[in-house]
């Protein structure tokens, strides 16, 4: 720059800089510019950077057809989330084919289906998934079907601990309650309008009511009515869902009528346990209904002096595991796997304060030259597990 130009620059900011210090007012309104403009480009920068939830979205739309896949008997934290991303793709003219492993046993878990009108389907094998891509809700690794090992999965969106990961998506927020709270919160990211059910407007973008009631009670399920391993985005989501629940259809699914083996697996639990210190495990023999296990494991933990607990059941050649824990010094998830990490094709693990496993009675009492595992060196190796010793 030509010197002259330069000091005609230099001369003009001086004549700025003398009217800002002798006006106040000028000063001020100065400042406020400068807020103000920062003020705007940080809404805009919040407003052009993607969200999960649209991430998520934009995988679904490369897609003509995708299984969204649950975990073995899922639970309603699992449907809740499978029926949200068949509302996500929806906008994406994606179809959807919602499917699962295992069972749909628990009372609650049937009338879940049953109210809110939804179709899940079973898979026996990897060759049933039928979607283009797959998609993982509430679990991180596909599990409890043939050829699980070989799916892929495209996307993943998932609360619980693990190593999985989808090759376009991942989304696993281990601090979470609720894997049903992430997705409460793609709806809010996205602009969904949570609405009252008779005010739902075809023409915009509003929460249906099945997806929040699902949704709503996802959470409710998963923290024990927001008392147990909730945190604020728990309670965000809640308040954001409520307005679109059908408070009649919630009620039905959290009140169903009780099968009567619930019950006689309830008493088995009480009479069989064995209790060291404050914990305790008790062998229910054969199930029909494994849903009944967690069920038991939930109704021993109410006992006084009783901190952790684990329910063992049998089912088609398969000890299932259920356990719960109040106590600090037992990470139930921890446990688990530890008691079963030498056992050929057991899987266990979970969170704090409850987990679950399976495991083969034929493979824990050994094959080949393998000695094996009895129950009552099981039943030791858990209870050392518990306290600390394992």
């Amino acid at each position: 720059m030509p010197r002259s130009a330069a000091a005609g620059v230099a001369s003009k900011l001086d004549a700025v800089t003398a009217v800002v210090r002798n006006d106040p007012l000028v000063a001020a309104l100065a400042v406020l510019g400068v807020v103000v403009l920062g003020v705007g480009i940080y809404w805009l920068v919040g407003r052009l950077r993607p969200t999960a939830g649209s991430g998520l979205s934009a995988v679904l739309g490369r897609y003509d057809r995708v299984s969204v896949l649950m975990h073995p008997n899922p639970d309603p934290d699992a449907m809740s989330c499978a029926m949200a991303v068949a509302e996500l793709a929806e906008a994406s003219d994606t179809e959807t084919v919602l499917q699962y492993p295992g069972q749909i046993r628990h009372q609650e878990n049937r009338a879940f289906e049953t109210v809110l009108d939804v179709r899940f389907d079973r898979v026996e094998s990897s060759a049933d998934l039928s979607g283009e891509a797959v998609v993982l809700v509430d679990h991180n690794e596909p599990r409890g079907f043939h050829g699980a090992a070989e799916v892929r999965p495209k996307a993943v969106v998932d609360h619980h601990p693990g190593a999985g990961t989808g090759q376009e998506f991942t989304d696993i927020r281990v601090d979470y309650g609720a894997c049903a709270t992430v997705f409460a919160e793609y709806f809010r990211e996205l602009g969904y309008e949570s609405v009252e059910p008779d005010e739902v407007n075809d023409g915009t973008s509003s929460l249906s009511p099945a997806v929040a009631t699902g949704l709503l009670y996802g959470i409710l399920s998963d923290t024990k009515d927001l008392t147990k391993g909730c945190t604020d985005q728990e309670f965000e989501a809640a308040s954001y869902l409520y307005p679109a629940v059908d408070e009649n259809a919630l009620d039905r699914i959290a009140n169903p009528e009780v099968d009567a083996e619930v019950l006689d697996v309830k008493a088995r639990a009480i009479q069989n346990r064995t209790v060291q210190n404050a914990f305790a495990f008790s062998d229910v023999g054969e199930v029909s209904n494994v849903d009944a296990i967690p069920q038991a494991a939930d109704e021993l933990l109410r006992l006084e002096g009783v901190t952790a607990v684990v329910i063992a059941g049998e089912h088609d050649g398969t000890w299932h595991l259920s356990g719960r824990s109040r106590d600090d010094r037992v990470h139930m998830g921890k446990v688990l796997e530890s008691t079963v990490d030498d056992i050929p094709m057991a899987n266990a693990g979970g969170h704090a304060r409850m987990g679950g496993g399976q495991l083969s009675l034929e493979h824990m009492r050994g094959l080949g030259p393998s000695d094996g595992l009895s129950r009552p060196q099981f039943v030791d190796r858990l209870f050392a597990a518990m306290a600390g010793d394992r």
